[in-house]
């Protein structure tokens, strides 16, 4: 299995009655489901939801008593196309992906499945990977909501909210039979706190007893003429359904005075950050008292048009503060004001900024912006006066260098890109693209191999349009993740279809590392719930694939770099596909250094290999480091006067894994790489043996000491 244990956090999930739940939001969410009695949920790991899934991969016990059915699912579409269970049966589902990305690869089942509508409770929890801390492009989910009609829901951060959004989002979703995607921002995901939890409950119909009772409705199939009826339907009937359930039970929230001549409406998911920038200009205290009218969208979509001009009654102004673009809340109640003829201003984007995240700078400048100009009398003089400068956060730039991301020390994928620079160096450069995954990372220095990815297991598609025949064949790379989740059909079924002459390079490190470190199937460990050990050779070879080459340890620069020259020099007509095989380091060593410490401290003798350079041979040049890039592998000025330029390093974080070594045996560099392996619990005749070396080393020193001249005294 995957080198990590969940148990503490599984335990959280038998929290019952009057017990308090204490940890993350994401954790949170999990318990809130069985609490609700979902029957059954999928979903596709990523941040900023990856524990989601983590957890309940490992807690089948729990789910098992509960009558609860888990998949990890192949892909986010897998993951959505399982709410079909909730179409003809009154089982609440959820399933889980990460933001824009997830739902655009769900996009096709969930618009199906917002057509025909649904009988029990279907939720779709995204995690919001936007702003800052994201690690894909910069857009918002809340457009797929408005274009297929399915309610979204974006609570205030904090753990009792979150968790009765889960309540509430089942409960909107059957009052009105629509999914209901429930969104979690990365700091919602990752803030932490306590609720008091509830008994479990087993769903009332299990998946396993909806088997025996079968149903079907011919109105819920997503077919001329039932589709026609569906988008009336939607309209006329599930749409009034929601609203009414949302003001009846009050999803959307408010807060201070009920009379004030300007007020803030905001995504629930921004509480925090509005209610900070209040504190700091005196306008709210902390436990979240506020001066100024907040109408808090817990919903985001539909947008209740009598709630939201009943909150604006009595004000001239209003702000709304969304983040991200386009500006969807912003324009649809802007719309709404338009449409009642309210002369009420309505603020947004232009005292905020139209992109980019909602720091607390930004919110502090924006509301300080609105009030000055729309109700400066209710601020502090100080704010007001003329000379007054707001608060700046301080810059830390100049004294926290940039980090790009780089490779994890002792990475099996960093060979990989450091043979491929070695080819390029004989067959000159090449058309390459990357995918989505760690060796992505491999378009930054020092390889700077790739330059474009088009989604997950799309980087050999990416490079179709490259394929006619050139003087040099394109190469793609593609994660053993990215391979089961997308690539097979979309990227490997393409270039054996149409008779690609390109070559494609699988990096398979055995894990579904970029997101966590989770099994897939080509995983190489014992899995009890899912079935591992499918080798991708064979999956090549059986679509199609003739020429297909193995290679077991990449860490064999010289041998990645022969396949790669005979991969780009082979006169076979038809895709060319490497599978570069080695285990993840940072899961290696997640499972193999507990039982090292275990054994020393046993006291059993254990060896541990460490790599160093000698300062004596190594000549400064540094093409180790252009050719390897481990953050291992440093620089050293040495005190000698006569060697200006600095030596190359290894740190203590080195894992011993050989690369900086293998890459100067294969490009012929300096032979300053040695091995020194560190023996914990020697036996005694090797302390023996290591102290007559000493002793010997220690006479040498001192005799050519000794025949040195000496011009101390001249």
């Amino acid at each position: 299995m995957a080198e990590r244990s969940f148990k503490a956090e599984v335990e959280h999930l038998r929290l019952g009655s009057g017990d308090t739940f204490t940890g993350e939001g994401i954790l949170a969410i999990t318990k809130a489901l069985l609490e609700c009695g979902v029957g059954y949920v999928g979903g596709y790991q990523g941040a900023p939801i990856s524990h989601l899934m983590d957890v309940l991969s490992d807690a089948q016990e729990v789910l098992g008593e509960l009558g609860v059915r888990f998949e990890a699912s192949a892909s986010e579409a897998a993951a959505a196309a399982m709410l079909a269970a909730s179409v003809h049966y009154p089982i609440r589902g959820a399933v889980t992906f990460k933001g824009s990305v997830g739902v655009n690869v769900a996009s096709d089942a969930l618009a199906n499945l917002s057509s025909s509508g649904i009988t029990g409770g279907a939720l779709i929890i995204v995690g919001e990977d936007y702003g800052e801390g994201s690690s894909i492009m910069q857009e918002r989910s809340h457009a797929f909501a408005m274009k297929s009609q399915f309610w979204l829901l974006d609570p205030r951060p904090n753990l009792p909210s979150i968790v009765k959004s889960v309540e509430q989002g089942f409960e909107l979703s059957e009052a009105s039979n629509t999914p209901v995607m429930l969104m979690v921002r990365i700091r919602s995901c990752h803030v932490t706190g306590s609720f008091d939890t509830r008994d479990n409950v087993r769903p009332p119909l299990t998946v396993r007893d909806a088997l025996s009772e079968p149903r079907r409705d011919f109105a819920r199939v997503v077919l001329p003429p039932m589709s026609f009826a569906h988008e009336q339907d939607k309209i006329k009937t599930r749409w009034p359904a929601a609203e009414k359930f949302i003001v009846e039970n009050k999803l959307n929230e408010q807060f201070g005075p009920a009379e004030f001549p300007v007020g803030i409406v905001l995504q629930g998911g921004m509480y925090n950050s509005v209610i900070r920038a209040l504190q700091r200009l005196g306008l709210a205290d902390i436990h979240g008292n506020t001066d100024v009218p907040l109408y808090v969208l817990n919903v985001t979509y539909p947008l209740v048009q009598d709630e939201f001009l009943a909150f604006c009654e009595g004000k001239d102004s209003v702000l709304v503060v969304e983040e991200g673009q386009p500006e969807f809340i912003e324009q649809g109640l802007s719309t709404i004001l338009y449409r009642a003829g309210s002369p009420v201003l309505i603020h947004g984007k232009g005292l905020l900024p139209m992109a980019g995240e909602y720091t607390g700078q930004v919110m502090l400048d924006g509301i300080a912006g609105f009030l000055k100009q729309a109700a400066p009398e209710i601020l502090p003089g100080r704010v007001v006066a003329p000379n007054y400068e707001m608060p700046t956060m301080p810059d830390i730039s100049k004294t926290v260098p940039i980090r790009p991301p780089s490779f994890c020390t002792g990475c099996p994928e960093r060979p990989i890109f450091a043979a491929m620079k070695l080819v390029e160096q004989e067959l000159g450069e090449h058309q390459i693209t990357g995918d989505i995954g760690c060796h992505l990372f491999a378009c930054l220095p020092p390889f700077e191999i790739g330059g474009s990815t088009m989604g997950y297991g799309l980087g050999p598609a990416s490079n179709a349009a490259f394929d006619g025949g050139g003087e040099k064949r394109a190469v793609s790379f593609i994660g053993d993740g990215g391979f089961w989740h997308n690539g097979l059909s979309s990227s490997i079924g393409n270039m054996v279809f149409n008779k690609s002459d390109s070559v494609a390079v699988v990096v398979d490190n055995y894990y579904s590392a970029a997101t966590g470190g989770q099994d897939i199937l080509s995983s190489r460990a014992d899995n009890a719930t899912k079935a591992t050990n499918n080798p991708i050779s064979n999956a090549l070879k059986g679509v199609g694939v003739n020429w297909v080459r193995q290679v077991d340890r990449t860490y064999d620069v010289t041998k990645m770099r022969d396949v790669m020259r005979e991969a780009l020099t082979t006169d076979h007509d038809g895709p060319k596909v490497i599978v570069a095989s080695s285990e993840c380091m940072l899961n290696r060593q997640r499972r193999e250094k507990p039982l090292r410490n275990m054994a020393v401290n046993e006291g059993r003798r254990v060896e541990v290999p460490r790599f160093g350079v000698d300062e004596d041979v190594c000549t400064g040049d540094h093409a180790c480091i252009r050719l390897s890039g481990c953050p291992s592998l440093s620089l050293k000025k040495l005190d000698d006067p006569l060697r200006d330029d600095p030596v190359a390093s290894i740190d203590q974080s080195c894992v011993g894994c050989g690369n900086c070594g293998e890459v100067a045996d294969a490009a012929v560099l300096c032979p300053s790489f040695y091995r020194a392996d560190v023996v914990h619990n020697p036996g005694g005749f090797e302390r023996w043996r290591a102290k007559m070396g000493q002793r010997l080393i220690g006479w040498l020193q001192t005799r050519r000491a000794g025949t040195r001249l000496d011009f101390s005294g001249a």
